[in-house]
């Protein structure tokens, strides 16, 4: 028999039907799982890069001497909802500690979750002068 034969090619792709579907049965929630796995990653570093930036944007304030209240609605401006802002004195040091909870996707919100933060610190201008 010619190798090349159209009878034999169908009698063989008889054989073969259901195995694109079986594959795709089996990759789609692997890539639905993969893909929610890089939403959420990338939900957690932004997280992180808002906390660097609250923590910044206090301790600049603090360094100012500026009220606590405005030094907390500075980190608050920046920050990721529910993030807690600590703020200490060090010496000259203004320190600025920016915590929040990072949480994963549907329903692995809390398996998920990461605790993600920053510190900042700052010079107080009256020890600059």
């Amino acid at each position: 028999m010619w190798p090349f034969d159209a009878g034999a090619r169908l009698g063989r792709g008889c054989r073969d039907a259901g195995y694109v579907t079986a594959e795709t049965a089996v990759v789609l929630p692997v890539l639905v799982v993969f893909t929610s796995m890089l939403l959420w990653g990338l939900l957690a570093a932004t997280a992180q890069i808002r906390c660097v930036d609250a923590a910044r944007a206090a301790a600049r304030a603090a360094a100012r001497s500026e009220p606590r209240k405005a030094v907390l609605a500075a980190a608050a401006a920046a920050a990721p909802r529910g993030a807690e802002v600590a703020v200490r004195t060090e010496g000259d040091l203004v320190r600025v500690r920016v915590t929040a909870r990072s949480v994963g996707p549907g329903r692995l919100a809390r398996l998920l979750s990461v605790t993600v933060g920053a510190e900042a610190a700052a010079l107080a201008e009256e020890a600059v002068r």
